[in-house]
C-alpha cells in the first residue's frame, strides 16, 4: 500500500514538472502592433480634421473677441458707463463662448478618438489570440510591463502577430 502510494506520489510530481516546463511564454509589444496598423494612421487622419475644424471655430471667436476688444479700448473714452457695461459684457459672454467652446472640442475630441481606437485594440487583441492560440502559448506580457525577462524563456509574437494582421515592414514605416 505505501509502495503505491510512493509510486503515485512520484508520478503525479512527473506530471506536474512535465507541464510546467511544457508551458510556452511569450511577449508582445502591442504599441508596437498597434502604430503598424493601417486603421491607426485612418484614426490620426480623421481626429486630425475634426481638431482642424475645432480650431478653426475657435480662431473665429478669438478673431471677433479681439475685433470687439480694440474696439471697446478705442471707444472707452467716448462710451458713457451704460454703453461700457453692455460691450464688458459682450466681452466677458465672447470668452465665456471661447472657454465653453474649447471644453467641448476637448472633450468631442476625447469621445471620436475613444470610438475610432476601440476596434482598433480588438483586432489587435483577436491577432495576439489567434497567434497565441495557434503557437501554443500559455501566457503573452507586455514587453514594456516587464521589469526583467530572460530572452531564452519569452518568444517576441509582436513580428507574427504584424503578419496576422499583414503588415509588413515596409507598410509600417
Amino acid at each position: 500500500m505505501k509502495n503505491v502510494l510512493k509510486l503515485t506520489l512520484a508520478l503525479a510530481m512527473m506530471l506536474s514538472c512535465t507541464t510546467l516546463f511544457a508551458q510556452k511564454f511569450g511577449r508582445i509589444n502591442s504599441q508596437e502592433v498597434m502604430i503598424a496598423m493601417p486603421e491607426t494612421t485612418e484614426m490620426q487622419t480623421k481626429l486630425q480634421a475634426v481638431a482642424k475644424d475645432w480650431e478653426e471655430n475657435l480662431e473665429t471667436i478669438n478673431v471677433e473677441f479681439n475685433n470687439k476688444l480694440q474696439e471697446f479700448q478705442k471707444n472707452l473714452n467716448t462710451l458713457s458707463d451704460a454703453a461700457r457695461q453692455i460691450k464688458e459684457k459682450e466681452l466677458n459672454d465672447l470668452r465665456q463662448r471661447g472657454a465653453e467652446m474649447q471644453q467641448m472640442a476637448q472633450q468631442d475630441l476625447a469621445k471620436q478618438e475613444q470610438e475610432l481606437m476601440t476596434p482598433i485594440i480588438e483586432k489587435a487583441q483577436n491577432a495576439i489570440k489567434a497567434v497565441s492560440k495557434a503557437g501554443g502559448y500559455t501566457a503573452i506580457f507586455e514587453t514594456g510591463s516587464l521589469v526583467y525577462f530572460d530572452e531564452a524563456t519569452l518568444t517576441d509574437i509582436t513580428p507574427l502577430v504584424k503578419k496576422e494582421l499583414g503588415i509588413t515592414e515596409a507598410a509600417a514605416q
